[in-house]
């Protein structure tokens, strides 16, 4: 019998399994890998052919995803098949022509973090590996990122420059030994070490953020301890020598660079302020929230909310930063309340410009100790040790370690400058870290492909996990299509880029690449998109963009489309939005209602939607409604400063700048700017038109007076949502009538919420009780708006796609009342519902657009 198996099935212990299996069967035979597929072949009793298939699928290895099992009774039809009185594991085979076009495309395993076997051999005195930080085995450590070429060798990844001792090429050979064919196998005498630089400066007290070429110099880099050492050092000693230096140097309060699986990340001690503070003083990060990562899963209980279901996704294989409650109270009403300016004769309180007037009551009402690992939050992103370093670095227990008490909890952020891609090669580490750093933590096994951490959530609802960005230990493994396709690249979108190749029901989602505003993540794009299409062998017949003319992707797709002769389809980005939320549930195509909400992205009128209900399929979308347009005076500067959206968007809506000037929001605003933004308006200066929900959230925050500017994307928006969730079950949604559509275009107007929040905040209402209301009404008007599309269309489906859908108070209160009224609500599953997950959406569409 010949058998075939398609899916996550190398890299991962698939062929020892199936060695182990067929021996105790008493079968003969052989399996290899090829380049498609993982290939069988048995001789021996139908009893134990039988039980042989039912055992495949059932106790495969933990890491393998058997996608698909097909048998043949023979192995090459009319061809005389060779009797095998054993069972052997052959050499891989490349398999170029019997890919193409008839069976799937072989998966790369994702990275996988240690495993429980490694972890106690990490930590035992009497193991050859003792505290050796590149223990792996065919169940854990590195996969996708050291991978060069298919099938799965050690001879095809980066691993070919640490040739194996006679000791570990023993254990690679062997077909039960747990380390057979793990390809990134290693001990201290074959395999890769650490070295650990120290930064020297003279001028530490300056910002080092956006270095000069002379401060770089100043901060320039010295091996500690031991220098000239290579990786075929007999000795453990230099290993352990580095990691004590660095868990004393995090102890006292260093920033160290340390390079991982998927490239560097900053760290230091999660409970020292002075560390923590400087570390976003150097990286110029004021306010976005940092990962943290724990020793132990105790260790993360200490501080937060952990559920079931969220212990199980912290300990997984794939341990990505898990967003997690805090163990500490939201802050209540008393903390709440406008600062005035203060009667004549008392000093007024000072608010630097931008400064959030209510966070700073918000930060008061917190007492919360992690207070500056994420600022105005009511959640941390934690994770726990996934490579051996990481254990290493955080173990509280060895006693050889105990030497150099370390933290348990680390802030871990990307190693990179910033809004640019994490960095993966030691020399780049040291010089555009180095004015970051205070000790580079460096290893020696190249990283071949760059892969962020990935970060979900679970939503409380129904238990399931959510991604909010979808990266290391589940890139790039494939989303099964619903349809067949033909070879194409969808190039993502200008925010959280990821690209996605697809040929026939596979789509393979690239990692996180990351805004593409900067030149060197543009290079990391076309580099990642080269090195997806030598992997999986997939050479794009046509290519799929975004409708916006100005993104970088666009531009590059219109280029590769000159250069090649390629088809180029763009795809709306709402549509995309839709349709990647259909291909995510793997829904056949037809007809539902999509509930677009995002911040930005182009429409076809040339107005930037983001508040949509569309009547979408793959093939094509129709408008059913919209929020009415308002506009964000000074582009790209309004989304920073949302104050200008606030002040922009109830002008154009005639709310009388009288009602407006004397709220709080502008007490710290200069009277001539406010004049500025309205002439803008007037004349139409700058002043693009929006229908972004997204923008609508940033403009209320504003007014309430949470925010007047923002350092990262959504910080004002995500600041009201965790002022709400105190006051949603005390609150009720603005009145209905605010909200009668207008004609056939059934255009949302927002003159009526605009006048009732204004009406709120004159009245002093805490800022959490406004939000509360605000969150409740856009949550009725949705529901609302979709029982009009059913009522029009007889649609009973919904999917709900676009970033705004990270807000978790507003997913369940749409989710529950959409279901409340029987319709089918569909939400993302295996991608992120921002732009993270667009690329997918583009490939559905422009495939239907291509049929």
């Amino acid at each position: 019998m010949f058998v075939r198996v398609q899916g996550l099935v190398q890299g991962v212990g698939f062929r020892p399994f199936v060695y182990g299996l067929a021996t105790n069967l008493g079968l003969c035979g052989w399996v290899r890998n090829t380049s498609a597929e993982v290939e069988i072949l048995l001789q021996g009793q139908d009893e134990a052919l039988e039980k042989f298939l039912a055992c495949l699928q059932k106790d495969a290895p933990s890491l393998a995803r058997i996608d698909a099992i097909s048998t043949e009774p023979d192995f090459s039809a009319g061809q005389q098949e060779e009797t095998y009185r054993d069972f052997t594991i052959l050499l891989s085979e490349e398999q170029k022509d019997k890919r193409q076009g008839v069976q799937p495309i072989q998966p790369i395993a994702p990275d996988a973090a240690l495993c429980p076997d490694c972890a106690r051999e990490l930590l035992d005195p009497t193991d050859t590996r003792y505290l050796y930080p590149f223990i792996s085995c065919t169940n854990c450590g590195p996969r996708f990122t050291i991978i060069q070429d298919l099938p799965v060798d050690r001879q095809r990844t980066v691993m070919q420059a640490f040739p194996l001792c006679p000791t570990c090429q023993k254990e690679y050979e062997n077909p039960l030994d747990r380390r057979f064919h793990a390809q990134a196998s290693a001990c201290p005498v074959c395999g890769p070490s650490l070295n650990l630089y120290e930064v020297t400066t003279s001028r530490r007290g300056e910002p080092m953020c956006s270095p000069s070429p002379d401060s770089v110099g100043a901060r320039h880099t010295v091996p500690l301890h031991i220098t000239g050492q290579t990786h075929r050092s007999a000795s453990t000693n230099l290993n352990l020598d580095v990691l004590l230096t660095a868990r004393r140097l995090l102890r006292e309060g260093k920033i160290l660079a340390i390079k991982g699986l998927g490239g560097f990340h900053l760290a230091c001690d999660a409970e020292n302020p002075a560390a923590v503070a400087e570390l976003r003083r150097r990286k110029n990060r004021p306010d976005k929230p940092f990962a943290l990562m724990a020793a132990n899963l105790e260790q993360v209980r200490a501080i937060c909310q952990v559920s079931e279901a969220e212990a199980e996704l912290l300990q997984g294989s794939e341990k990505p930063i898990v967003l997690l409650e805090t163990k500490h109270s939201v802050p209540t009403v008393k903390t709440m309340g406008y600062v005035r300016p203060a009667p004549p004769g008392r000093q007024e309180k000072s608010v630097p410009e931008g400064q959030s007037i209510i966070a700073q009551s918000f930060k008061t009402g917190l007492e919360n100790q992690y207070e500056d690992i994420a600022p105005n939050l009511d959640r941390l992103g934690c994770m726990l040790p996934y490579t051996p370093l990481h254990l290493l670095l955080l173990n509280q227990t060895d006693p050889v370690l105990a030497q150099e008490p370390t933290p348990a909890l680390l802030v871990m952020t990307s190693g990179n400058r910033s809004g640019e891609p994490i960095i993966t090669e030691n020399e780049e580490a040291l010089a555009q870290l180095a004015p970051l750093a205070d000790a580079l933590l460096l290893h020696d096994r190249p990283i071949h492909s760059r892969c962020d951490d990935s970060v979900l959530r679970i939503d409380k609802e129904n238990r399931t996990a959510l991604f909010l960005r979808r990266s290391r230990g589940y890139a790039p493994y494939p989303i099964q299509l619903p349809f067949t396709v033909e070879p194409i690249l969808a190039v993502g979108g200008q925010l959280k880029n990821t690209f996605c190749l697809a040929e026939g029901r596979q789509a393979f989602l690239s990692q996180h690449i990351g805004d593409m505003d900067e030149v060197a993540t543009c290079n990391t794009f076309e580099a990642s998109v080269q090195q997806a299409g030598k992997l999986f062998r997939i050479q794009p017949k046509y290519i799929a963009h975004d409708l916006h003319p100005q993104y970088f992707t666009s531009s590059y797709a219109q280029r590769e489309s000159q250069r090649n002769g390629l088809p180029c389809l763009a795809a709306q980005h709402h549509h995309a939005h839709i349709a990647a939320c259909m291909a995510d549930n793997g829904l056949e195509d037809r007809k539902l209602i999509g509930l677009a909400f995002d911040g930005t992205g182009y429409g076809p009128d040339g107005t930037i939607w983001g508040g949509e209900v569309l009547l979408a399929s793959y093939g094509d979308f129709e408008r059913f409604a919209h929020l009415q347009c308002f506009p964000l005076p000074g582009g790209e500067a309004a989304i920073r400063q949302p104050w200008r959206i606030a002040v922009g968007a109830t002008h154009a809506l005639g709310i009388e700048s009288a009602e407006l000037d004397d709220l709080p929001f502008l007490d710290h605003i200069e009277p001539q700017a406010l004049s500025i933004i309205r002439q803008q308006v007037d004349k139409q200066i700058n002043c693009p038109q929006t229908s972004s929900l997204g923008r609508l959230f940033d403009a209320a925050a504003s007014l309430i007076g949470i925010r007047n500017q923002v350092n990262y994307e959504a910080q004002a928006a995500i600041e009201l949502e965790v002022l709400s969730k105190s006051y949603l079950n005390s609150t009720a949604p603005y009145p209905a009538d605010l909200f009668s559509t207008d004609g056939s275009e059934r255009i949302v107007p927002l003159q009526g919420l605009f006048q009732a929040i204004i009406e709120d905040v004159q009245r002093q209402e805490p800022a959490g009780l406004i939000g509360a209301r605000l969150h409740h009404t856009l949550a009725q008007l949705a529901i609302t708006l979709c029982r009009k599309a059913q009522a029009t269309t007889g649609l009973q489906e919904v999917a709900l796609s676009g970033g705004v859908w990270q807000n978790q108070i507003l997913l369940n209160l749409v989710r529950q009342g959409l279901e409340e009224q029987g319709l089918t609500v569909y939400c993302h599953q295996q991608v992120p519902c921002n732009d993270g997950g667009l690329a997918l959406g583009q490939l559905a569409v422009a495939s239907h657009q291509i049929e």
